[in-house]
């Protein structure tokens, strides 16, 4: 989308006035900063950090021009707590923060809202298949018992779904949350801010 960006806003007529940006790459999982590579640090950050970067950049001019937007970035809790073994993912996560805070306060003057949600572990196939599966592996235990551990992190006991992250985006996207911007709201049951 870098090339292409501002032509493919066109396409739409510049009247796009809800931007959610889902950044899906997880980087490399279980390695350490000193083990990763310049390339897989590079990778992901372009992806998480950039993906979101083009896009807006792509679609700000058309919500300035119509003095109305809602832009919702999604993140991820390990943009907001450090995690051992994903440093390059939560550097993008943590990056994305300072992108979303920085756009927020530069067109917030035309009425536009830039926020972003944090989901912590989604439950889904790549949750259950990489993650506790990983665990799982590293622990001798069986992928329920990881999900299980996973949910007693949280003071809810449970790990989120998908649906839990699309109502937190539909809440950012709608005119209710018109005073929010610059937020980051976690989607975790409580991990990351408690």
């Amino acid at each position: 989308m870098r090339a292409r960006g501002r032509d493919d806003a066109r396409k739409y007529g510049e009247t796009i006035d809800i931007l959610v940006n889902v950044a899906g790459g997880s980087g490399p999982v279980g390695k350490t900063g000193v083990e990763t590579t310049s390339e897989e640090f590079e990778e992901i950050v372009d992806l998480n950090m950039g993906g979101c970067f083009n896009t807006m950049r792509a679609v700000l001019p058309g919500m300035m021009a119509q003095r109305y937007g809602k832009i919702v970035n999604v993140g991820g809790t390990f943009g907001m707590r450090g995690r051992a073994g994903r440093m390059a993912y939560s550097a993008s996560k943590w990056g994305l923060r300072g992108i979303t805070k920085s756009f927020a306060l530069e067109v917030g003057a035309y009425n536009i809202n830039v926020n972003c949600v944090a989901p912590g572990m989604v439950d889904g196939p790549r949750f259950r298949d990489k993650v506790c599966a990983d665990m799982a592996r590293r622990h001798g235990i069986t992928v329920e018992q990881a999900i299980e551990r996973h949910a007693a992190d949280y003071a809810l006991k449970r790990v989120s779904t998908d649906a839990d992250v699309a109502h937190a985006c539909l809440f950012l996207a709608s005119d209710v949350s018109r005073q929010l911007t610059g937020v980051d709201l976690p989607v975790d049951g409580g991990w990351a801010m408690l």
